[in-house]
Formats: structure tokens, sequence, C-alpha cells
């Protein structure tokens, strides 16, 4: 029985790609809306409504969890399977 990361890393590099691209988008949509609770709690701290900033503060705490869960779905560097390169003539692999 294979695991995600077994099946993730025989997946073809498109698939990486996707995976790749889903997981910036994702990091991003995070980020953005800690950036807004950050806003709104400094906003309503400063007038005294510290119920709201401790809310969004929970909130921030939350998509910061989140977004690091997401990073265990990144996909391992693609490796060189196959090199063209010439080999060196007196090399181990030649004798």
């Amino acid at each position: 029985m294979s695991n995600f990361r077994g099946a993730q890393n025989k997946a073809h590099p498109k698939k990486t790609n996707t995976i790749m691209t889903g997981i910036i988008v994702l990091q991003i949509l995070f980020i953005s809306m800690q950036i807004w609770f950050l806003f709104g709690a400094l906003n309503n701290a400063l007038e005294g409504n510290i119920f709201f900033a401790t809310t969004t503060f929970v909130g921030s705490l939350l998509m910061a969890i989140a977004s690091f869960a997401v990073l265990r779905y990144l996909p391992e560097p693609l490796k060189k399977r196959f090199t063209n390169a010439p080999r060196k003539k007196g090399s181990k692999d030649q004798q």
C-alpha cells in the first residue's frame, strides 16, 4: 500500500507543478487573510473593542496553523534520472 508521499514522488512533473501552484495560491490566500485580520485587529484594539481583536487573533492563529499544515504537501525536488554527459576516460565506470 502506498502513501501520499510515495505517489507524489512518482507523479508526472506536470502534476507536481499543479500541486505546487495550488500550494502557492493557498499560501497567498492565507497570508492575505492574516494581513486583513491584522488591520482589523489593530483598528478595533485602538478603538477599545478588545473582543474583536481577540477574535481576529484566534482567526489569524488558525490561518497560521493551516498554512504550516499545507506545507506538508510540498513535493520533493525533481531529480535527474538520465544524464547524457560523456564519461571521462579512465573513470571507474568504464573499467
